[in-house]
């Protein structure tokens, strides 16, 4: 036999109902969710403490009940749903640098779930900063070069994520009977239309007392470079990614590569300023995705292999021996060096800068320190 209360306390009851059910109908968007939550929480703990210490409701007012609490989900149902769809796309320029794999094998593995991020490749790298200037994606690929040059005349310019240290993914190949640096003096050498192709090219003749000017150089974007080796228009490229595994494959020789030069060429993914504010959820989606894929590789490498292997064109093993020649940052590097708790990260934009500064890259020195952002990645758990 259930327990019968007098009408005085049902119309406490009543009253706390329905003040939850007013709360809830004057719920305003968009921050509507907790006080949703704390709505249907509060009333699911009410009836449930009244069926706990055994009372029924009377008819009338369980239904009433039952109608709030439907109410209640079906509003946290839109706002959820609302709050998805409009979610502006996060674009993503990059290009077939096996650094930037990731990026893709996130997608592959589903990591980014519904969130609206999308990755546009460029053939290269000329064509990525044209459209980040131009407003035709929000973040970009950018070797540290790239981003000081863009920075000159984007002061809001960020980086959001430090990808990797090219330590030997980078370089210079050349024809077989070509033995060394100092034999490139008066040589053809093809390189894509970018400060990154001419630092290269100067720092590798630096080593040796040569200088651009003992060199004829060549434009020639990266998807040209292999027909233009093969045809003898050239006799060396600076080059990486799938075009410097195919040339190495079939006989060209290395004669210079970033592992000589550790450290000062680097791979962020940048942004304005204010993407923090603008697309706060869906930078969050995309680094967290980012370190899931890195961990994915560090335990499932074959299968990471072939995946990004596949997407670049090339084998397995090909791809796997250009991977030995980058080192990508885990979130830890990316949380001291972005947070400037290890130094070493700022001192190298110090150095590129007055190197670029002398070698007239750039018109000035750059200050590097409102560059790095670690706003995201140091609130990021995995």
């Amino acid at each position: 036999m259930p327990w019968t209360v007098d009408n005085g306390q049902w119309t406490i009851v009543h009253c706390q109902l329905s003040t939850i059910h007013y709360q809830l109908s004057t719920v305003n968007y968009p921050l509507s969710t907790s006080l949703v939550l704390d709505c249907l929480s509060h009333q699911m703990a009410l009836i449930g403490e009244i069926k706990m210490l055994g009372f029924s409701l009377p008819w009338r007012l369980l239904s009433f009940a039952r109608a709030s609490l439907a109410f209640g989900i079906a509003i946290l149902i839109i706002i959820s749903s609302c709050t998805q769809e409009s979610l502006a796309p996060l674009r993503i320029a990059t290009n077939l640098w096996p650094g930037y794999e990731p990026l893709h094998l996130a997608r592959d593995l589903g990591y980014y779930g519904d969130t609206p991020i999308q990755i546009v490749e460029y053939a290269s790298n000329t064509e990525r900063v044209r459209a980040f200037r131009n407003g035709d994606v929000e973040m970009t690929s950018a070797s540290l070069n790239t981003v000081l040059e863009i920075a000159e005349t984007n002061p809001d310019t960020r980086i959001f994520l430090i990808v990797d240290f090219s330590d030997g993914a980078d370089g210079i190949v050349a024809k077989p009977e070509i033995k060394n640096l100092q034999s490139l003096k008066g040589r053809k050498v093809g390189l894509e239309s970018s400060t990154l192709g001419l630092f290269l090219l100067t720092r590798g003749l630096e080593k040796v007392g040569l200088s651009l000017q003992d060199v004829k150089t060549i434009p020639l974007e990266i998807p040209q470079q292999e027909e233009a080796f093969r045809k003898n228009s050239v006799d060396a490229v600076v080059t990486y990614g799938p075009p410097r595994s195919n040339l190495l494959a079939s006989g060209a020789k290395s004669i210079f590569d970033t592992s000589q030069i550790p450290g000062e060429v680097v791979d962020t993914l940048i942004g304005n300023a204010d993407l923090v504010n603008t697309h706060a959820t869906q930078m969050k989606v995309l680094l967290t995705a980012w370190f899931k894929a890195l961990d994915y590789i560090n335990k499932n490498p074959e299968d990471a292999s072939r995946r990004m292997a596949q997407r670049q064109g090339v084998t397995t093993e090909q791809f796997k021996k250009t991977l030995n020649g980058v080192r990508l940052l885990n979130l830890e590097e990316n949380q001291q060096l972005l947070g400037k708790t290890d130094p070493s990260f700022l001192n190298g934009i110090n150095r590129l800068s007055n190197f670029m500064t002398n070698n007239r890259f750039l018109k000035q020195n750059l200050d590097p320190n409102p560059l790095l952002n670690d706003q995201l990645v140091k609130n990021i758990k995995l």
